[in-house]
């Protein structure tokens, strides 16, 4: 059931520009995050996890993030208009094989219907990586009823290439277990992130099959490199290297990739020729914002490029979190930039 949030036309015009100054919360009725912003259909839309103040704590890594479903929702002028919430698009009741934290979503249209991917625990506490479909972008989906083969971790992002080639790519270290997946075959227990002075881990990136409900390869990794030698950042390099919520997308030939630091609440990007790396590091996007985790995506809006992210300032709390948003640009040779040429 669609609804409207509590915008009102007064309150949108009474923010004028000021709304795109303060960075104010797109999402006001409910706790929103892992905002994933893609443009259907002229419509813009967020599918994001959904934050509760449940008092419930998982054990391990991240056991406050006790999502536990999906909203969708669509706007068509960001901070200019209503925000339409579709709902739930998805909860973990309706997935046979999970259990518990539906962490960042992401979605891609293909074939004539939308895919939503997403990862939860299953009934063993280990993250996995499942897909749900819709003949809306608004939802509801119906998810598959195992997880998608060969995937782990968290954060999946999905890309669809203008060869009609889709991928998805994912990964997230610490609470997101990725360090407990190094040999990509079978669960660890003991995993733990690579020493200091060596290789960091890297997000994991593999062709989607023609249905986009299966792998049609082996993950890989999606190698990120330092510029000023061109050898792969390392596991300590805190301020640039690879921590959780990868974003790919596709720009004049170029594939960029976003993500977070983790520890330092940095987002950054890196660039590369190939949807698989290796990649580049290029520079931060964002600064850390109040809440620990960051994570967000980049979109081209009505000739707009914006960042979606999310932070905690309204309630202080780190696993109680909002959507919002803020403009970018580019220099004429593909550099972000985070205030206008």
């Amino acid at each position: 059931m669609r609804s409207k949030l509590l915008f009102s036309a007064a309150w949108l015009l009474s923010l004028g520009n000021s709304a795109l100054a303060t960075d104010c919360p797109l999402v006001t009725s409910r706790w929103s995050a892992d905002p994933s912003a893609h443009v259907f259909n002229k419509t813009l839309y967020i599918y994001a996890s959904h934050d509760e103040a449940s008092g419930i704590v998982y054990p391990g890594d991240g056991g406050a993030y006790a999502m536990r479903d999906y909203h969708v929702y669509s706007t068509e002028k960001i901070y200019g208009s209503l925000v339409v919430d579709h709902g739930v698009g998805l909860s973990v009741d309706d997935v046979p094989w999970a259990s518990h934290q539906m962490w960042a979503p992401d979605a891609a249209y293909k074939n004539g219907k939308y895919y939503l991917y997403f990862p939860a625990k299953d009934k063993d506490s280990i993250f996995r990586i499942g897909v749900a479909v819709s003949s809306d972008p608004g939802g509801p989906f119906k998810p598959d009823k195992s997880w998608i083969p060969n995937t782990f971790s968290i954060d999946p992002t999905s890309f669809v290439d203008t060869d009609d080639s889709a991928y998805l790519a994912w990964g997230g270290i610490q609470g997101g277990q990725l360090q407990n997946w190094q040999n990509k075959n079978k669960y660890n227990p003991n995993g733990k992130e690579p020493p200091n002075g060596t290789a960091a881990l890297s997000p994991q990136i593999a062709k989607l099959s023609k249905d986009m409900h299966k792998l049609a390869e082996k993950p890989r990794d999606i190698k990120i490199l330092a510029p000023e030698n061109g050898k792969p950042l390392l596991s300590d390099d805190k301020d640039r290297r690879f921590f959780e919520g990868p974003w790919i997308y596709k720009r004049n030939k170029l594939y960029y990739l976003m993500y977070s630091t983790g520890e330092t609440h940095f987002m950054v990007y890196a660039t590369s020729k190939s949807p698989y790396g290796p990649y580049t590091y290029q520079g931060k996007i964002l600064d850390p914002v109040d809440g620990w985790t960051t994570h967000g995506s980049i979109v081209e809006y009505e000739g707009q490029s914006w960042l979606f992210y999310h932070d905690a300032k309204t309630s202080g709390k780190d696993h109680l979190r909002q959507v919002k948003a803020k403009k970018i640009w580019y220099d004429s040779k593909g550099k972000i930039l985070t205030k206008r040429p």
